[in-house]
Parts: C-alpha cells; structure tokens; sequence
C-alpha cells in the first residue's frame, strides 16, 4: 500500500483528519468512498437482498397451469358476481380408501390446486374465497373413468389436480386418488362432474 492510500485510508478511519483535508481542499470524490472495502460489501449484500425480495415478489406461472391459462383468463371474466364457483374432489371407489385416508387425499387435491392457483392466478383464486372456498366431494369407479373426467375437464379450460399417493399406507405407490376440478364456474364444472353420486 502506497503513503497515498495509507493517508486516504486513515483520514476515513479518522473524523478530525476528514476535517482538516477539507480545509485544505483535498476531499476525495463520492466514488471513492462508496468503493471502499467498509461500504461496498454491506451495499453489495443490500442490493442481493433486494434483488431476491424483488424476484419472489411476482407471482410465476407454473409450467403445469400455463396450456389451459387463456381459458381460465376467460373463464374468470365470464364468471360474473352473480355465478358461484366450485371445487369438486373425485374419489375412486375402487381403491376401498378408509374414511381417513379419502379426507387426506381430497386436502392433497385441493391443497396442491390451491398452491398452483397462489403462483398462477390469484384473482380467480380470491372470486372462490368470496364464495367461501365450496367443494364438493364424489365418487368414480375407477381410473379409466377419472381419466375422462380429466380429459373433459381441461377441454373445457377447467383447472386440474390429479393426486397420486405415495404408497405408505393403503395404496400402492403411484395410485392416482382424487381429481380436483375447479374452481371454476358452477355450470362448468357442473356440466363435468354433475351427474357423479356424492360420497
């Protein structure tokens, strides 16, 4: 280190020598003070913190939601105040789930859609919140079955959640559970699921 930087280095670290250089009018630029070893760490580790606070604030569209999200747009303009939405759980009845393990697997299906909808589309997400979050639980006889369902669903721009479990308990691993549809209008999601018998 030079007697130059030494001098500069200690008239920072020093009130009164600040004082005095500014008397003498040798007062070093603005830069060079944001530069110093001091303030540019701390501003370099604000500015990350920032920077991150500021990226995880906007909402990002999960790749799974993205196909349908133009129907859903439209689905959620149509859908006026006067039009309830819904969430219908579909349950296959050919795996013989316990009562327990059911209401598990229909908290993972609306849990996971309502997850997808807090990245994707909070403004349909809010509507069904206004509405007090119904959801309605039915039952199908199997996969082929459920299969349909979900194929009819998203032809129609329905959001789905399809379930499958992990294999610790009663069903083997990969099973696919429950069908979450909606929330969307009553008379879309009615028009999928509305002929199914409740559980």
């Amino acid at each position: 280190m030079s007697i130059e930087e030494k001098k500069m280095l200690d008239s920072w670290r020093n009130p009164s020598q600040r004082a005095k250089n500014k008397q003498q009018g040798s007062e070093d630029p603005w830069f060079a003070v944001s530069l110093r070893p001091e303030n540019f760490i701390p501003g370099l580790i604000v500015g990350f913190l920032l920077g991150l606070f500021m990226d995880f604030s906007r909402p990002t569209k999960p790749k799974s939601l993205s196909n349908n999200l133009t129907k859903r747009q439209q689905l959620a303009s149509n859908s006026g105040a006067d039009e309830e939405l819904k969430m219908v759980l579909v349950v296959r009845q050919d795996l013989k789930m316990g009562a327990g393990k059911i209401a598990s697997q229909c908290a993972h299906a609306a849990t996971g859609m309502y997850a997808e909808f807090m990245q994707s589309h909070r403004s349909l997400l809010r509507q069904w919140e206004q509405y007090g979050q119904p959801k309605i639980v039915v039952t199908c006889k199997n996969q082929q079955e459920m299969n349909k369902l979900k194929q009819v669903a998203d032809s129609i721009g329905l959001p789905t959640f399809v379930v499958a479990d992990a294999g610790r308990t009663q069903v083997m691993a990969g099973s696919k559970t429950v069908l979450a549809i909606g929330p969307g209008r009553k008379s879309s999601v009615d028009s999928v699921t509305g002929k199914l018998r409740l559980l």
